[in-house]
């Protein structure tokens, strides 16, 4: 079923409404839709490299306002049926703790999730679920998603088709390591 999904989004590159399927793709990715955009950006801007700073800038704004969407669908969503069960269980003061750690590193975490292939819808969702700051939020999510998709569109407007499979395959890894390496830059700095 995945593979179908998949291949459907694929063909929606080569339609005539490619930007806007490109949007509504970006849109849902970031909080419910399981295929990433860069499946229908990657297409495109190999199709049209002259459009690559559009293709990019729909896939940003469309992802923070999917976002936006994602977030909503946690803190709307919890009040109806996470803090019931929650109360059930004993545990309101445990999402307390937690939702403060997140709200101290959620920047981080948005910014993380919207450079890697970890799933954005997640983060989305579990910021709104803690109530993280909107501001920090929404520009984190910019920050994140533009990063994302003008660094694809810029390889690809300049290797072409040959950066194809290093965007597929590996960008998300040397993304996470980047991450990983400024994180702990920070710390070292904080605590040494």
């Amino acid at each position: 079923m995945l593979r179908r999904l998949y291949d459907w989004t694929v063909s929606l590159a080569a339609s005539k409404n490619a930007l806007w399927a490109l949007a509504i793709v970006s849109f849902i990715e970031s909080s419910v839709f399981p295929i990433p955009p860069d499946v229908l950006m990657i297409p495109m801007i190999l199709a049209a490299p002259k459009r690559a700073w559009l293709i990019a800038l729909i896939t940003t704004v469309a992802s923070v306002l999917g976002a936006l969407l994602g977030y909503a669908i946690g803190a709307f969503l919890f009040d109806s049926v996470g803090q019931p069960v929650l109360a059930f269980y004993g545990k309101e003061a445990y999402f307390d703790d937690f939702a403060t750690r997140f709200d101290a590193y959620g920047a981080w975490v948005v910014l993380f999730a919207g450079l890697t292939p970890f799933p954005f819808k997640v983060i989305t969702i579990l910021s709104g679920l803690t109530g993280l700051s909107i501001p920090v939020f929404i520009v984190s999510s910019i920050i994140a998603r533009a990063a994302r998709f003008f660094i694809v569109a810029a390889l690809l407007k300049r290797f072409g088709p040959p950066i194809r499979d290093f965007i597929e395959r590996r960008l998300g890894l040397m993304f996470a390591l980047f991450l990983i390496a400024l994180i702990g830059g920070f710390y070292l700095v904080k605590f040494l």
